[in-house]
């Protein structure tokens, strides 16, 4: 039904006023309290097997939404109605900036990929925080905060850029990520040389221990298109800063094996490319960073997770959470209630009791 429906509309219009379009009727459906349980129970089984201890949560599975979706934090609780497991809002950067001029949301349907320079687009850490700060205290939904860097401050400035983010958001957010890895900001990826991201990550840490009110899980957000040296490296420096996790991986800027017609990516022009085609890539990197890491980072995988074996390989190669977006798009309401239903039954047919028994499984043996 919703493939006929993306057919017949969705891909008909342009790719972001479709986003406003479906994350309204989302954020509608949601402020009906009855509607919003309704919905829920339909979409959102909760399987207690799935269950996930990380990063100091209790979590009710391991799948949640990455970052790109809810730039604003405006929709959290429609997002955790649909069944994902914890939403991570952002990127969000210290002054409110209109992103790159549009078009700048591309769909490659025959790659089930998208191509974006949104640019951060995003009303401002301080309206943000505002936003989280006014959410219902009975609200249950799990909280990621993702920060990067302001367009207009210099390179040279983006430690106290970022300081000023995490002071304001500090309070709200039940884990927090410092996103080094768009390819959308002039000079962010720089950030990812172990030089420059020591002072950002340490910094953003003291304020996180100096502003919140209990320990708030940092972790930091990668490219795929690092070497594997420079992978290695920032393996090297989370564990020396004693951070909680790695996320793994943002977009990339690579266009290979591509299936859309040439001229059709030609004419999208730069920004990242999410989707299927990360699939490999992501892969690799997570192994690597298992490896490296021997298990004392929370490694979070994202990239070309579409279906609940693509999200169970990553688990059995040491993913304690997983994250999807661009699949969204293309697979619509019942996305999350297909991923848990068939994670149910691989861990029901695996030799692991748990999902946190899952983890690194495939490596181990």
């Amino acid at each position: 039904m919703y493939k006929l429906f993306f057919n017949l509309v969705f891909k008909r219009l342009d790719p972001e006023k479709a986003h406003h379009m479906a994350f309204f009727w989302i954020r509608l459906a949601s402020s009906v309290p009855g509607l919003r349980s309704l919905v829920a129970a339909v979409l959102a089984p909760r399987d207690p097997k799935l269950r996930v201890k990380a990063l100091g949560l209790d979590l009710p599975g391991p799948f949640g939404l990455a970052a790109g979706f809810d730039k604003n934090a405006v929709g959290i609780d429609g997002l955790t109605m649909l069944g994902f497991d914890y939403v991570e809002i952002g990127t969000v950067t210290a002054q409110a900036q209109p992103g790159n001029p549009t078009p700048r949301l591309f769909r490659l349907v025959e790659d089930r990929a998208l191509i974006n320079r949104m640019g951060f687009n995003n009303e401002g850490s301080a309206a943000v925080a505002a936003r989280l700060a006014a959410r219902p205290k009975s609200s249950t939904s799990v909280v990621g905060v993702n920060i990067g860097k302001t367009k207009v401050v210099p390179e040279a400035e983006a430690v106290g850029d970022y300081v000023t983010s995490t002071a304001r958001l500090a309070r709200h957010a039940d884990y927090f990520v410092v996103n080094v890895s768009s390819p959308n900001t002039p000079g962010l990826r720089n950030l990812q040389a172990v030089d420059q991201l020591r002072p950002l990550l340490s910094a953003v840490r003291s304020t996180l221990d100096d502003e919140a009110t209990g320990h708030v899980p940092l972790l930091v957000k990668i490219a795929p298109d690092l070497a594997d040296a420079d992978v290695d490296a920032v393996a090297d420096l989370a564990l020396e800063l004693g951070l909680d996790g790695i996320i793994a991986t943002n977009t990339t800027i690579g266009r290979e094996g591509l299936r859309a017609d040439a001229a059709k990516v030609e004419a999208a022009g730069a920004g990242g490319l999410s989707g299927a085609p990360l699939k490999a890539r992501s892969l690799e990197v997570l192994r690597r960073l298992h490896a490296r890491t021997e298990g004392r980072l929370t490694l979070v995988s994202v990239g070309g997770i579409e279906t609940a074996e693509d999200a169970w390989q990553r688990i059995l190669a040491g993913a304690t959470l997983v994250q999807g977006y661009s699949a969204f798009i293309y697979e619509g309401p019942f996305w999350c209630r297909r991923i848990h239903k068939g994670l149910s039954a691989l861990l029901a047919a695996s030799p692991h009791a748990t999902l946190g028994d899952a983890v690194g499984a495939a490596v181990r043996h």
